[in-house]
């Protein structure tokens, strides 16, 4: 899982995380909307102009499996990867940027792989950009540059893949952070505009980041979830410490919110002794230990439109600084309720191919 934690800056729509064990705060974004606006990085690492991907060659994927023996897809975008290492390096990488291949096999591990025996998961790899450039981006400019070259990856990632890789299956959208922010995208104008493509999906696993009562609205073919095994549904929560009162930038006014233990959208405890085991990380991401049992529970706070988690060491998980709080459980998202996003899936897949 990617070892994001996300921080309050200047607008709404910044995000913030750390990196590689350090408190290096830096703010979500990702490519260029418009081709030309600043430098993206070439194929072959040099300065230019947009340019498509390919996604024909195996390379571009983080995941493309050879034998698919499952009935059921994963097509899975993943957080942030990409930071810059030195100040000279254009703010957009490029499709096979050491630093993101790497930090994207991370977040993989931890995320992904919760689906991986429910379906074949199918992962690209995208452009993104360091995440510092938007530090002070209104929110017209971030979605203008989120709904740009990473959505036209994606998009093209996803095109591919149902028309070459799919052959017909239903399929499990899921993502996190600029990866789920990126699905938003693929939920509201992709589906919309191929209802066959969208009448099998089982769901999406939005997670860590917000799917607003307004995105409802505004696309009133898709709907959130209701229960542990409604399909064609998004599922989506930010989680938290029940101390935090600062503002958390991934969650947005109206959010919507499903508690992992329970399929609920209630204010009740589902306490840690039901959860079905967590994943432990280090520092960095990487996964320590599998199916952690008592370690997390989980309680909707519809007040703050998040999801609070109170049986962990907040102190331990993020110690906060002057730019973060304390409790902020960005990059635990997945790990704390591993076992039970991997349950969920396989009932909502099993409910989808027996309806």
């Amino acid at each position: 899982m990617n070892n994001e934690i996300i921080s309050l800056s200047k607008k709404a729509s910044a995000k913030i995380f750390i990196t590689s064990g350090l408190f290096i705060f830096l703010v979500i974004i990702a490519c260029a909307a418009i081709s030309g606006c600043f430098p993206l990085n070439n194929a072959n690492g040099e300065s230019g102009s947009s340019y498509a991907i390919d996604y024909s060659k195996s390379e571009r994927w983080l995941s493309l499996p050879s034998s698919p023996n499952k009935k059921v897809d994963i097509f899975y975008i993943y957080p942030t990867a990409f930071q810059k290492v030195d100040s000279n390096e254009a703010n957009i990488c490029a499709i096979d940027n050491a630093v993101m291949l790497n930090r994207s096999k991370v977040s993989f591990a931890s995320q992904a792989t919760a689906f991986e025996t429910v379906g074949n998961i199918y992962a690209p790899y995208y452009r993104q950009v360091d995440a510092t450039y938007s530090l002070y981006l209104s929110d017209e400019e971030h979605d203008a540059i989120m709904s740009g070259i990473p959505k036209s990856d994606v998009f093209a990632a996803f095109d591919y893949y149902i028309n070459n890789y799919n052959n017909n299956r239903p399929f499990i959208l899921a993502g996190h952070s600029q990866g789920s922010n990126i699905l938003l995208y693929l939920l509201s104008d992709y589906m919309k505009t191929h209802p066959y493509v969208y009448s099998r999906m089982i769901a999406a696993y939005v997670i860590g980041y917000s799917i607003t009562n307004k995105f409802l609205a505004d696309n009133q073919h898709l709907k959130f979830a209701a229960g542990a095994g409604d399909t064609g549904v998004i599922i989506s929560y930010n989680t938290e410490a029940p101390t935090v009162t600062m503002a958390n930038p991934v969650v947005l006014p109206g959010a919507n919110v499903i508690n992992p233990i329970s399929w609920t959208r209630e204010e009740i405890l589902a306490p840690a002794s039901e959860n079905l085991g967590s994943l432990s990380l280090s520092l960095t991401g990487e996964v320590l230990a599998k199916n952690v049992l008592n370690y997390g529970d989980a309680l909707i706070s519809k007040s703050r439109g998040v999801l609070v988690c109170s049986t962990i060491d907040a102190g331990a998980q993020f110690p906060g600084n002057a730019l973060i709080a304390k409790g902020i459980y960005h990059n635990l998202d997945y790990a704390l309720y591993y076992n039970n996003i991997r349950a969920n899936a396989a009932l909502r897949a099993d409910k989808f191919l027996n309806q």
